[in-house]
């Protein structure tokens, strides 16, 4: 019997999705997974270093596999790396009744703006936000589709999926085609309901109306959602969530797509993961000192521990 779930799987201060084929690459492993354990995805997002799932599955831990298994040979391939990607333990938490799910609903959609990468959740372009009530938001715009034939190129020629997977020419399924997008505009009710959720304040409010579920389960808020993720103290995102963030400073996708160019063109190497400490110590100085990013942001890019910088 299937039931409702939200996930998260997170690489603690190691980036999962270091340039835009990784974000393809990782909803398109996504999407397979769901088609391989018979699940129903409902929302996500992807952030650089963790991902929120919610989805209806008879077994969370076996769609989770069916998930990370292929993505991670994937980024190992490319970025000549070795090993787990992502913590050992994944985050799970069965989700039941309307308001309890509609909240799970709403801060898998906000996870940009909590974690102060998107002013709201609609800017930003890794997450089901924009593929719900499309229409009546005005959001017509519609890429052109791949044939079926060149989409091994995007998911690799032993992906199973269905027919009705449909893949942009930029290589990753639509979310219209992967997810149950009407199973969602009916949980939320009306484009006007999802535009208040999309920019509610987290609140005792909120937390109480979910008492009404009568399930025994806790509210769904910040803490409770963001457990599995070991980045940004909750405090720091209910600043974000008030629009309180540097959303001018460089992103982690631009940082890492322009090291692991640096690394092949000044240091011949494949990708950040070859360099030296060294090496990396000498990006990372002139990071810091000339271009003022942020001691963390350079650690999680350059794969480096505290100790090593």
């Amino acid at each position: 019997m299937k039931k409702t779930y939200h996930l998260c799987l997170s690489a603690s201060e190691e980036i999962m999705f270091r340039d835009l084929e990784d974000y393809h690459r990782g909803f398109n492993c996504f999407a397979c997974a769901l088609y391989k354990t018979e699940s129903t995805g409902l929302v996500e997002s992807f952030m650089s270093t963790h991902t929120h799932q919610l989805i209806q599955t008879s077994s969370p831990d076996e769609f989770m596999y069916a998930f990370r298994q292929p993505y991670s040979m994937y980024f190992n391939h490319k970025y000549h790396r070795k090993g787990r990607l992502g913590e050992r333990e994944h985050f799970t938490m069965e989700v039941a009744g309307y308001h309890h799910t509609i909240a799970a609903a709403s801060y898998t959609l906000r996870n940009a703006l909590h974690h102060g990468v998107a002013p709201i959740p609609y800017a930003y372009p890794h997450c089901s936000a924009n593929a719900i009530f499309s229409r009546d938001m005005g959001k017509w715009k519609k890429e052109s589709l791949l044939p079926c034939k060149s989409h091994y190129k995007y998911i690799g020629r032993r992906a199973e999926y269905p027919d009705y997977y449909k893949m942009t020419e930029s290589g990753v399924f639509t979310r219209e085609s992967v997810l149950d997008i009407p199973q969602v505009e009916a949980l939320f009710g009306t484009a006007r309901n999802f535009n208040f959720y999309m920019s509610r304040k987290s609140s005792e409010e909120w937390e109480a109306e979910q008492q009404k579920d009568e399930n025994g389960q806790a509210p769904v808020n910040l803490d409770l959602i963001e457990q599995g993720v070991a980045i940004d103290n909750t405090s720091k995102m209910r600043l974000f969530e008030k629009g309180k963030g540097d959303y001018r400073k460089i992103s982690d996708i631009e940082l890492c797509t322009e090291l692991d160019q640096m690394a092949r063109k000044k240091y011949g190497r494949y990708s950040v993961y070859e360099l030296s400490l060294k090496e990396k110590n000498e990006i990372a100085k002139d990071l810091y000192r000339v271009r003022h990013i942020s001691e963390y942001q350079i650690r999680r890019c350059l794969v480096l521990q505290k100790n090593e910088i």
